[in-house]
């Protein structure tokens, strides 16, 4: 049993951020130890099992794809700090992607992993928009989005002065936003810029296991490494001392120190735990914990059905694509859904649907969708029966939608007879799994670059500190790791 009270560095939460910085920080002789409240590593990305069968959340795709031997990219710099051979992760590239607006996906831009794709798309479908583009896209490249004192600028205003079409404008912010946005209506344009960047100036890409592969390239490299790790073993509270995080209390009521913490769940939810002995994981207690935070707390918040099939999609006529992003409105609209779901926009994705060389694929097939939703609405359902009779309309309604923008089945095919096992996550089950306030999965508008927080010692690395997707949350971990505890032993 581990029996240490104390360490160098305390990570709070084992997800793609917290596994980072434990590796990077353990590599350097650091005496760390991530403390995770679940069973499972990977927070936001990990996966659960029903019946056994296997199901990923979160990761629909790895942004920041590059060819081998592309230098200075995000997926180099990660791999080059974590000290992991690309092969380990075996990504393979999608084959192609779309963003389809109106009732029946109309009008559409697909992209690939070759920007000049969507770029040429762009010129078919926007002519008159091809040189603004053109300059949005030279700023893009040249804008410093990883700066931790970037001045923040609205990211709509600045697209704004180089597009004159609406209709371009919200096909390009709608990837970018349900990709990565904790901002209703618009973004930072730096958060911007690192989401266009991961999506259409690299690409997308995924192992065929899927996020397992990643978490357990991630644990063994922290294993190597001489990192320790307490699962189902969360902190309950952190007691502060003139300024600085004295000490933690677990869910065990034992207690450890630590010379620096990285928490890595969310600002607000941080605070949280520098106020009361409190857990934060029963939707219930959020109520009056929205309330008393000072932090904002996002949202945004999502349900996903997930559909198991007997056969691959394209089986269905449904092998071309990777991910769909849809929107059947003059006009998308990225905010909290005013009703349970708001299922007139969403994310399509076909997991199968990726370059898988010859004899590998996935075991069965997978049909994903999702859609925007509302936290206070699945928290609040009277009870259990309740709850299920909802998700079984909901998926309904979200497939519904979703379906029209995938190619007609053949005649003889039918979905239901294909299918095999469903679920579906709802704010409900974020809130659940991952303990986020308000069930936003992207956190708080209100990012913290540097990841200072008022206790001088305490540090946010994740989603709340601003670099976003799964490479950018583990990013944001060296980052964190990096700048605020072996920049500050070496000085």
């Amino acid at each position: 049993m581990n029996t240490a009270t104390h360490y160098d560095v305390a990570i709070i939460g084992a997800g793609m951020a917290g596994l980072a910085a434990g590796i990077r920080l353990a590599h350097f002789g650091k005496r760390v130890c991530i403390f995770e409240r679940h069973n499972v590593v990977g927070g936001l990305n990990s996966f659960y099992s029903i019946s056994g069968r296997k199901y990923d959340v979160g990761l629909h795709a790895m942004t920041n794809w590059v060819p081998p031997g592309t230098k200075g990219t995000p997926l180099g710099k990660l791999l080059r700090q974590l000290r992991i051979d690309r092969e380990e992760f075996a990504l393979h590239p999608q084959k192609r992607s779309r963003i389809a607006f109106g009732p029946g996906g109309e009008t559409s831009l697909t992209f690939t992993n070759d920007f000049a794709v969507l770029e040429a798309e762009v010129a078919q479908k926007f002519p008159a928009q091809i040189d603004g583009f053109r300059r949005l896209v030279a700023l893009v490249k040249t804008y410093d989005d990883v700066s931790l004192d970037a001045v923040p600028e609205s990211a709509r205003a600045v697209v704004r002065r180089h597009l004159s079409d609406p209709l371009l404008e919200d096909m390009l912010f709608c990837p970018v936003m349900y990709y990565g946005s904790a901002t209703e209506y618009d973004m930072e344009f730096g958060q911007f810029v690192i989401m266009f960047k991961a999506l259409f100036l690299e690409g997308f890409a995924r192992p065929v296991e899927g996020v397992r592969l990643v978490l357990r390239v991630l644990l063994e490299k922290y294993r190597q490494a001489g990192g320790e790790r307490r699962m189902k073993c969360g902190v309950e509270q952190i007691i502060a001392g003139a300024g600085r995080a004295d000490r933690l209390v677990l869910d065990d009521g034992t207690e450890i120190t630590a010379a620096h913490v990285i928490s890595t769940i969310g600002a607000a939810e941080t605070e949280r735990l520098c106020e009361a002995k409190v857990q934060i994981t029963d939707p219930k207690v959020q109520k009056d914990t929205l309330a008393r935070v000072g932090h904002p707390v996002g949202r945004l918040s999502y349900c996903e059905t997930i559909t198991v099939l007997d056969r691959a999609p394209a089986a269905l006529g449904w092998g071309e694509d990777t991910i769909i992003f849809f929107n059947d409105s003059e006009r998308f609209s990225y905010e909290q859904s005013h009703g349970p779901v708001d299922a007139r926009s969403g994310v399509i994705c076909l997991p199968n649907n990726f370059a898988f060389p010859e004899g590998q694929s996935l075991p069965e097939g997978l049909f994903r969708c999702t859609c925007l939703a509302n936290f206070d609405y699945w928290t609040s359902l009277p009870d259990e029966a309740a709850y299920q009779a909802e998700k079984q309309r909901w998926y309904a309604d979200i497939q519904r939608s979703a379906l029209r923008f995938l190619p007609a089945l053949p005649a003889a095919a039918s979905l239901q007879q294909a299918t095999l096992a469903t679920d579906m996550f709802t704010p409900r089950t974020i809130t659940k799994f991952t303990g986020h306030l308000g069930g936003a999965i992207y956190g708080s508008p209100k990012k913290i670059r540097d990841g200072r927080t008022p206790l001088a010692n305490v540090y946010l690395a994740g989603t709340d500190q601003g670099f976003l997707g799964i490479v950018g949350a583990m990013l944001s971990g060296i980052s964190m790791a990096n700048f605020h505890v072996l920049a500050a032993a070496k000085s």
